[in-house]
């Protein structure tokens, strides 16, 4: 499969940047500037060069109550009914809230139908019969029986497509992440790993079918878009076919330490 012919310029719809309220405080336990959490620059129009697909969509949603996120908004279900391909780069900047934890996605990876290394392909099974849900629903799996990998199911329902979460830099619950992690650190080593991520919003397969477009639990929040990207084959699917597995289906926010590794297979599109 010729990866780059998917990445076919489309103007893309204009998110609204996230204004963090500076009510935020430390009973709230939002990570501090020592964190080094991930700094995301915003443009007002797309660089020239940009290749990936960023199709229009409406987005219509409702406000998040929360002290660090009061102009916030939750994005609406049509925001996920894309191609996974699609989808992917566009979860870049956007935030994963659960409770007091708040986190910023730096690095995503595509999962597509007839994708020899997509769960779908065996088909709807006990495990993976959440891939084939509605876009925007959670898709929560066990690697090797230990790691919690958190999943964006995307397109219509039935498809079989998912936006795997790699990597994030901590917004707030600083404190909680650590607890969760059992890692007393602020380097990105703390969520550098699908498996981390999971654990630090201290998840279960039991959320899997959640919807993370609706109020309360697990929620996906708007978030500002990347100025720059990088793009390169996915992590550990050497089982896949050589087209899927040098497809460059693997998505991360440029300069920024929150990418796991191996890094040096990433580069600019």
């Amino acid at each position: 499969m010729n990866s780059s012919k998917r990445f076919k310029r489309i103007a893309p719809k204009r998110n609204k940047s996230v204004r963090l309220s500076q009510s935020c405080n430390d009973s709230e336990r939002c990570a501090n500037k020592s964190s080094k959490s991930v700094i995301v620059r915003t443009r007002t129009t797309p660089r020239h060069n940009q290749t990936l697909p960023q199709p229009k969509l409406k987005i219509q949603s409702s406000l998040v109550s929360d002290p660090c996120f009061r102009d916030t908004t939750i994005l609406p279900h049509d925001f996920f009914q894309i191609d996974a391909l699609d989808l992917a780069p566009r979860l870049l900047g956007k935030f994963l809230r659960r409770d007091d934890v708040v986190l910023q996605i730096t690095e995503v990876e595509a999962y597509r139908p007839n994708d020899s290394a997509c769960h779908g392909r065996f088909g709807i099974t006990p495990r993976t019969a959440p891939v084939f849900g509605p876009g925007g629903n959670a898709y929560v799996y066990l690697c090797y029986g230990l790691h919690t990998m958190l999943n964006v199911v995307a397109d219509k329902e039935g498809v079989g497509a998912a936006v795997l979460i790699r990597a994030c830099a901590p917004v707030c619950g600083l404190e909680t992440i650590q607890q969760r992690r059992g890692q007393q650190t602020e380097k990105p080593i703390l969520l550098t790993g699908p498996g981390k991520v999971g654990q630090a919003l201290g998840i279960s397969t039991e959320w899997s079918y959640h919807p993370l477009y609706t109020p309360g639990g697990l929620e996906l929040l708007d978030g500002p878009e990347p100025d720059k990207i990088l793009i390169g084959p996915r992590v550990g699917i050497e089982y896949a076919l050589p087209e899927h597995v040098n497809a460059l289906w693997r998505f991360a926010i440029a300069d920024t330490p929150w990418i796991s590794a191996p890094k040096n297979t990433l580069r600019p599109p």
